[in-house]
């Protein structure tokens, strides 16, 4: 069960959302919200996982930074929609696991599959808690900025009906 904490605005180069923190007993997630979204089907949405190298360091070793900015910029030309942030470093593994596989990575190795050599799962993160979040903000329906089936899968199964999904580019 998520519980909602608090609530404020925050101003980005892509206009001004409103930050919705919410707890499940481990972790913290944040749902950005631009526009009226209750009540409303086929709200743009996109689940983003935390990406420490991405967004804090500017790694240049992976997309997140500019999916996340690709996200909020197609919700502010629209004018509505909603990007659920999850605390999932690593594809759900942590910080630990994705400095561990590093070293596979460079020899060639695809991440997923340097994760389970490593004898980590190939990909641990969930989605059940965004499928609730977008339910306490009132979103009747989501088009997912992914190209995740997984994603998209378990979204439905939590619930969330997913109308249909767009590259999040």
């Amino acid at each position: 069960m998520i519980v909602r904490l608090a609530a404020g605005s925050l101003r980005t180069r892509f206009g001004t959302f409103q930050q919705v923190l919410y707890y499940d007993g481990q972790k913290e997630s944040i749902a950005l919200v631009l526009g009226d979204v209750q009540g409303t089907q086929g709200v743009l949405c996109r689940v983003h996982s935390q990406c420490l190298n991405g967004h804090v360091f500017n790694s240049i070793e992976c997309d997140c930074r500019e999916q996340m900015e690709a996200a909020q910029r197609r919700i502010q030309q629209e004018g509505r929609g909603v990007i659920v942030w999850l605390d999932q470093e690593g594809r759900g593994n942590g910080h630990l696991a994705l400095l561990a596989s590093r070293r596979l990575k460079d020899e060639g190795v695809p991440q997923s599959e340097a994760y389970v050599r490593l004898g980590y799962a190939a990909d641990a993160r969930r989605f059940t808690p965004a499928a609730e979040i977008l339910r306490d903000l009132g979103v009747v329906s989501i088009r997912l900025l992914s190209e995740n089936p997984d994603k998209a899968g378990e979204l439905r199964q939590a619930g969330m009906v997913v109308t249909g999904t767009e590259p999040p580019a």
